[in-house]
């Protein structure tokens, strides 16, 4: 309402017609972030939401395309033009923004002001911060309200633009809050990455010169070639305008090395925030992200600078400077990595950045229902919970296998097994020594597969001969005889039947069978692939006439004792 009188309408009652709430979106990084004050309005029938594009970014594809799949009602740019809306909510203030009639919102699309572009606007001053974007050509304020996530960020508005200061508000930050609000799924996120004990490592990339991926493409396949694929888990979040500018086409593309080899790959809305509650330490350049993962505790590592992008004495700016830093080109990757702290204090960082944790919602809903001249539906709005990250890459389909054997330690502590084999499994295409390449049968190129020494397939869960018809089974024995007679340089052939089960045969050896026992400690039962376990298998049986009947298998300093049998006839006749 143009007086800013509040309706006298009952809030559980709607009104002949709706108040229109209009999203004006620049890109799809803006749009996300409108996305999360939606629960402020869940539920109220007296409000109707309405988004539209902003023309001229050059980040503008597929810019909607979070709401325009659901159903979402979009208008186009004259519509919007056209009528007077109740009330607008933009994550960016530039565009012909002062063209759309009713009362505005502006939110910051990112965790502070912590970038400035020198090509756009007044040089080393963010957008966010920058008179030339927050004032109307008759330099009146843009916007009505400025929700702002720290006290700081007031005051450096205030300072650099006094116009738009004056109607600023800390509200905190709604995209926080429903990070902080999924804390307790991280258990269900890793199970749904599939990411076990190993550690997560989340790398980071802004868009742009200075970002991690401009500044170092070739990151994400290295470290895949250096960091053990049992021991470390590979994902990578992108800023949604490299999205927008590249294409989730060309960015697979250009990854598809470390994708191969079981790099998770974020999707441009919501999945990156379910990666940082999974994730164990983050790997980043100056992009906002890594302090949305500090509020977390999550340890960070840098790996770029950020140029002249970065403003100085910025919180992102104090991170990195205090972050521990990767060589791009380094092989002590792993060393870095490992060496992160379970407890690594960068919370105090966000803290420069972030006010009133898990209150956005309910500091800016008022603000946003007395602009609309309503009152408040009587229930609290709540952060709507993160959705799972994408579901578990498939296990790469071949390794280079590092193997180390030594004589089991006295204590008993891996074993009672005679031999200790420690493995590591690489992507096939590493440059590091290794000591077999192993293959999944079915899954692995041909070439991979007549190279392999050891060469193994999963079972499926194929139908008894009694419930189907016209179909034709190897059994486990019968198909590890002909991989060994049609693969020259396979040493050992072998199918996993189960987790904990396998049947293995060697050229001119009866097949036996190999149990895995998983490793137990207090309130947990750890299992490995065991593809793994094989490798350990393979490797003791090329350096022993003899074998002993047990050995311990370990990878990432977790033993698993193995127990080598003669075959059943079960496992023998297991049908493939």
């Amino acid at each position: 309402m143009a007086d800013g009188a509040v309706r006298p309408v009952d809030p559980v009652t709607a009104p002949d017609a709706p108040l229109g709430v209009l999203f004006a979106v620049r890109s799809a990084a803006a749009l996300h972030r409108l996305l999360d004050l939606l629960p402020v309005f869940d539920g109220d029938a007296r409000v109707r939401c309405r988004f539209t594009l902003v023309p001229g970014s050059a980040f503008d594809a597929d810019a909607l395309a979070a709401v325009a799949s659901s159903g979402a009602r979009c208008l186009s740019w004259p519509e919007a033009l056209a009528g007077r809306h109740d009330l607008i909510l933009t994550a960016s203030p530039k565009g012909e923004l002062a063209a759309l009639r009713g009362p505005k919102v502006l939110l910051p699309h990112g965790a502070g002001f912590n970038k400035a572009l020198a090509e756009e606007g007044s040089p080393h001053l963010p957008s966010g911060l920058d008179p030339a974007f927050l004032l109307t050509p008759d330099r009146r304020p843009l916007a009505d309200l400025h929700a702002l996530a720290h006290p700081d960020q007031v005051h450096r508005l205030a300072e650099q633009c006094p116009p738009a200061g004056a109607a600023a508000l800390v509200a905190g930050d709604p995209t926080l809050d429903r990070i902080l609000a999924s804390r307790n799924r991280r258990e269900a996120f890793r199970s749904a990455l599939g990411t076990g004990p190993r550690r997560l490592v989340v790398l980071s990339s802004t868009w742009g010169p200075e970002s991690l991926l401009a500044r170092h493409p070739g990151l994400p396949s290295r470290l895949a070639d250096r960091l053990p694929h049992d021991a470390y888990q590979l994902a990578l979040v992108v800023h949604p305008n490299e999205y927008s500018r590249t294409g989730s086409f060309d960015l697979a593309r250009q990854l598809r090395p470390a994708l191969d080899a079981g790099l998770v790959l974020a999707g441009p809305y919501e999945q990156w925030a379910a990666l940082l509650v999974a994730g164990d330490t983050v790997v980043t350049d100056h992009g906002s992200t890594a302090l949305y993962a500090a509020a977390l505790d999550r340890p960070v590592v840098a790996v770029c600078d950020g140029g002249t992008e970065l403003v100085p004495g910025s919180p992102m700016a104090r991170l990195l400077a205090a972050a521990p830093r990767l060589d791009p080109s380094g092989d002590d990757a792993a060393a870095v990595l490992a060496a992160q702290p379970s407890a690594p204090g960068t919370r105090r960082f966000a803290e420069a950045a972030f006010a009133l944790p898990g209150e956005a919602l309910a500091t800016l809903g008022p603000e946003l229902y007395k602009l609309l001249g309503l009152v408040p539906l009587p229930r609290p709005a709540q952060p709507r919970p993160l959705a799972a990250p994408p579901s578990a890459p498939r296990t790469p389909a071949a390794f280079a296998v590092r193997a180390r054997t030594e004589p089991a330690e006295p204590t008993g502590r891996t074993g009672d097994g005679s031999v200790v084999v420690d493995i590591d499994r690489l992507p096939p295409w590493t440059d590091l020594p290794y000591h077999h390449l192993a293959a999944e049968f079915g899954r692995a190129g041909i070439r991979e597969a007549q190279s392999a020494a050891l060469l193994y397939r999963r079972a499926n869960s194929a139908p008894t001969p009694d419930t189907a018809h016209h179909h034709e089974y190897r059994t486990a024995a019968d198909w590890t005889a002909e991989a060994l007679a049609d693969h020259p340089g396979c040493r050992t052939a072998a199918v996993v039947l189960s987790p904990t089960r396998c049947l293995v045969r060697r050229p001119n050896s009866a097949p036996f069978t190999v149990r895995i026992d998983p490793h137990r400690t207090t309130g947990r039962v750890r299992y490995t692939d065991p593809a793994a376990a094989l490798s350990a298998v393979h490797t003791l049986l090329g350096t022993q006439q003899a074998p002993a009947t047990t050995l311990t298998c370990r990878i990432d300093g977790t033993p698993y004792r193995l127990h080598l049998d003669t075959a059943t006839e079960a496992d023998l006749q297991h049908l493939l």
